[in-house]
């Protein structure tokens, strides 16, 4: 019990340590969104130019920033709910709620993410698909993989919560 307990704690952390990384990582998108955005309106309003790269790149980093900071997000539970309930609870119905929420919410909707998406992204990269506009950014194909890697990160997150919890509710019923 106590090896499986180890084993399944090591996992949750080598989980937590690359949806952390990749999460560290994501967050400066913003701040190149934001300087991509303000050479935008700069270049519009100042010397009535624009390039539809720049103003493409903004929606593929918001993309991205969205995409990859998901399993980030749920890491650190800072995805909006309503704790009207979930609030008032002790820690242990805390657990149960997270773990089941998980098992039968999370766990099914990513993996239905990655299902329904499996074909979408593989046609776009059959045929290296590029933006649709003149002057637009080539790598589309990239960014509609993306959301395989969103649904498989929040899979593996859900996973370290899943053991996280249930080490949780082993521990506080034996110690």
């Amino acid at each position: 019990m106590s090896l499986l307990f180890n084993l399944s704690q090591r996992s949750s952390q080598c989980i937590d340590t690359i949806n952390e990384q990749i999460g560290r990582s994501v967050s400066w998108l913003s701040l190149v969104m934001v300087l991509v955005v303000f050479c935008i309106v700069v270049l519009r309003y100042l010397f009535d130019a624009s390039w539809v790269m720049m103003q493409e790149s903004v929606i593929y980093l918001h993309s991205l920033i969205f995409m990859l900071g998901a399993s980030y997000t749920l890491k650190h539970d800072g995805h909006v709910r309503v704790d009207i309930v979930y609030q008032r609870c002790s820690t242990t119905t805390k657990a149960w709620i997270d773990l089941l929420g998980s098992l039968f919410l999370l766990l099914p909707v990513a993996c239905f993410i990655l299902w329904a998406s499996w074909e979408y992204v593989a046609d776009s990269w059959e045929i290296l698909e590029s933006s649709r506009n003149s002057g637009g950014l080539p790598l589309v194909y990239l960014l509609k993989s993306c959301l395989i890697l969103m649904s498989g990160l929040l899979v593996l997150q859900g996973l370290s919560l899943i053991l996280t919890k249930i080490n949780y509710l082993v521990g506080a019923k034996h110690g």
